[in-house]
């Protein structure tokens, strides 16, 4: 085992700063054994003890009317829905696994989700992904894509919880550090959630799963590195997931969890068996006795520290009765899982780990957890350079599109781009309509979220993923605020009521000024709109160092929100634009309808070739008068569809109501209002609603009394084959068929290159 005269050179070689390091003695009252060292180095990384984030994220609202448990508190966020019932859903990031083995480490990241969701004793029932790439699309960039694409496919539809939605980016400050983040929901009855607090001395700690390997050893500390060349070699790093397996703990341990036999629970993931077993001895004022040599291994392993630190994939830590645990081992032989004690919980507050008869560690379980033990920064930070060049912009120096061949040439370049084309060539690699609840997804009928009906219940639940980095790069602080209104917006659409967020921020790293103000901006960005919004953040994750000798990630603060549609089938409300007769309404903030700006949108970047520029307009107002509103028509029966505006402006937006709905549209723009801004900017605050003619006054009455605008954009058209744009001084006809098919080939034709 070494002496302890090797612990100084142990915590060297782990990573652990020489501060740090003497932070531990202090703690521990003596220098530390060479396997505590090793807990230390995992425990205390970026990855699990958020000590460059804490400080901050402790100032986002945590607490709603819904919200049953804090976040933090669990391993996933909770919410009441009602009837007995809630739902478990969060967001977290397998970036660094992805770049260095992109199936794998996107299958292990959809596999470790969904078991943080198992792990409050809700099942799996729907998953969203956010993906980020570089741009252009190379050999190395399309490798990246596939493997991550097949990765979450090949996982997800094994399991077979349906993966309904999510969205893709493109930029080149992703080029070969990709930003993979997973999002799972699940549901649970509220008599059978299970915490991740050890409780009851006596009670015995339980591993049910897969055997202990050599994949995963040291795969959070990985995640707190800087990608170079050294780190992309760290194969060992990555786990390999088994998702047949998955589904059969998932099975396993719902009918633990019915069957009232698990005490406390937590998955294995970040730092594997380290983790799991501090965190629900912290966070229940217990100690464990656990011995190591119990542990079920495989390929090779053969120390303390690898038994620990190993992230091999599909294992649960289970907190058991001695009376129960004959009936728990039973329900693993039926599904041909292994488990076995591996140790006890204990009346004090020690945590002690045995190998071979010897007490490799023994330490209070706190000193090892984010926020206790673990030290906690707040950098140095900066405002990046490129302010400056943001501050010079100025949009009346932008010339005004001129003719309606300008406005054709743009729209074209604009459906052509990867963020704006359509992404059927990924998300027909998904399964997502295995479970038979995911709304409108079998007969091409979509939403502006995705939709899942909860099973055999009339009510069902939106969610949406999102975040558009260029708006966080203007301004991190209102770009991540524009992310959670949009996100919410989206819900909103479908006629759900938003409840709650996750979020998933991805920056470069902390020590590095400039990135550490974008990340705090965000996360005051996040606590504004949130607040504004009266939404909780029901948990969330944190991913620092995705960067590499080029530089780092943009700032992607990436947000979730999950709504309710209490008669889902009845109230749920589609942005297929209808095929009978509708009158289409812009409908929300009154300066982002009739004074629209361009700023930071995919038009003035990729058509004008300006970089920098202010962010989109943002009313949160109007926004919470927005997502209060829809819900409230969408219950009337008043909506035939709507469709939020955001990536690429309110044409987009259109065209993508027609080309699901297969109908046309007839629209005009006011006027007084520019071109470009009109049709191309992506303003927040703006729905845009198809109405039968005989709703109109109760629309239009419904929108002043929520304190919004609204503008008369036209009508929709019974046929795909043509829609038309009025102009102040002409008119564009557009040939939709044509469009659609620019729009749809343009992705995978970048991917042939």
């Amino acid at each position: 085992m070494g002496s302890l005269s090797t612990s100084r050179s142990i915590a060297e070689a782990a990573g652990i700063e020489p501060q740090e390091y003497e932070r531990i003695v202090a703690l521990l009252g003596r220098e530390p054994r060479p396997v505590e060292v090793w807990l230390f180095s995992a425990l205390w990384s970026e990855h699990c003890s958020y000590k460059s984030s804490l400080i901050h994220l402790r100032r986002l609202p945590r607490r709603g009317e819904r919200t049953l448990r804090a976040a933090g508190e669990e391993n996933a966020g909770l919410i009441d829905i009602g009837d007995g019932w809630a739902i478990a859903f969060k967001v977290e990031s397998h970036n660094h696994p992805s770049a260095i083995a992109p199936y794998q480490g996107a299958a292990t990241g959809v596999g470790g989700i969904h078991r943080d969701i198992l792990a409050v004793g809700a099942r799996p029932i729907a998953a969203l992904n956010s993906l980020h790439f570089g741009y252009p699309i190379d050999d190395a960039t399309y490798q990246l894509i596939d493997g991550v694409v097949r990765g979450i496919g090949d996982y997800g539809n094994a399991l077979g919880v349906p993966t309904i939605g999510g969205e893709t980016y493109f930029a080149p400050e992703y080029q070969g550090k990709p930003i993979v983040n997973a999002f799972s929901l699940g549901i649970a009855r509220i008599e059978w959630i299970v915490s991740a607090r050890a409780r009851g001395s006596g009670n015995k700690v339980l591993y049910l799963g897969a055997a202990t390997g050599p994949d995963g050893v040291g795969g959070a500390a990985f995640a707190s590195e800087t990608l170079s060349d050294e780190t992309r070699d760290n194969l060992p790093a990555i786990q390999v997931g088994n998702p047949f397996r998955e589904k059969l703990l998932v099975e396993a341990v719902m009918e633990m969890v019915e069957r009232g036999l698990i005490v406390a629970m937590q998955d294995m993931g970040a730092a594997g068996l380290a983790s799991s077993t501090a965190e629900t001895a912290a966070r229940g004022g217990v100690g464990m006795r656990i011995v190591l040599d119990k542990v079920p291994l495989r390929g090779g392993v053969s120390s303390p520290q690898e038994i620990l630190l190993s992230e091999s994939q599909e294992r649960m830590l289970l907190i058991v009765r001695p009376e129960d645990t004959e009936a728990v081992y039973s329900i693993a032989k039926k599904w041909e899982l292994e488990c076995v004690e591996i140790g006890e919980v204990t009346s004090g507050e020690m945590l002690e780990y045995w190998w071979r008869g010897e007490k490799v560690a023994e330490l209070p379980p706190r000193l090892l957890l984010a926020g206790e033990g673990a030290p906690v920064y707040d950098h140095p930070r900066r405002p990046p350079s490129y302010l400056e060049a943001i501050s010079r912009y100025n949009e009346a120096e932008v010339p005004d599109i001129a003719s309606p061949q300008e406005l054709l040439s743009a729209l074209h370049k604009l459906l052509r781009h990867p963020n704006l084309a359509e992404k059927r060539w990924i998300y027909e690699q998904y399964d997502r309509m295995v479970g038979a609840c995911t709304m409108g997804s079998a007969a091409e009928v979509w939403g502006a979220a995705p939709t899942i009906r909860l099973p055999y219940e009339k009510r069902g639940l939106a969610m949406s993923l999102d975040c558009n980095p260029w708006w966080v790069e203007a301004d991190p602080r209102r770009g991540t605020a524009l992310a959670v209104a949009e996100a919410a917006r989206q819900v909103a659409c479908t006629g759900a009521s938003p409840l709650g967020v996750t979020n998933c921020l991805n920056f470069g790293s902390p020590r590095n000024p400039e990135v550490y103000w974008q990340f705090v901006e965000a996360v005051e960005g996040l606590r504004e709109a949130c607040e504004a919004l009266h939404l909780p953040v029901t948990g969330g994750n944190v991913s620092f160092y995705n960067q590499d000798e080029k530089g780092p990630i943009l700032p992607t603060p990436v947000i979730g929100i999950v709504g309710l549609l209490e008669d889902a089938l009845r109230e749920w409300v589609p942005m297929n634009m209808p095929k009978e007769p509708a009158l289409l309404y812009l409908i929300g903030d009154e300066g982002a309808i009739f004074a629209p700006t361009l700023g930071s949108s995919h038009y003035l970047r990729e058509i004008k070739g300006i970089r920098y520029s202010l962010p989109p307009r943002l009313n949160l107002s109007a926004e919470k008068a927005l997502i209060t509103l829809l819900p409230q028509l969408a219950k009337r029966g008043l909506l035939l569809a709507a469709q939020d505006v955001s990536d690429g402006g309110l044409l987009i937006a259109l065209l993508e109501m027609a080309f699901a709905g297969g109908s046309g549209f007839r629209v005009s723009q006011p006027s007084e209002v520019r071109t470009d801004a009109f049709w191309f900017g992506e303003d927040g605050g703006r729905v845009i609603i198809a109405v039968s003619p005989p709703y109109a006054a109760q629309i239009q009455e419904a929108v002043r009394e929520a304190g919004l605008s609204f503008y008369p954009l036209g009508e929709s058209l019974p046929q795909l084959g043509w829609a038309e744009l009025k102009l102040p001084k002409s008119s564009v006809v557009l040939d939709l068929i044509a469009l659609k098919g620019e729009w749809a080939s343009a992705f995978p034709t970048l991917l042939q290159m």
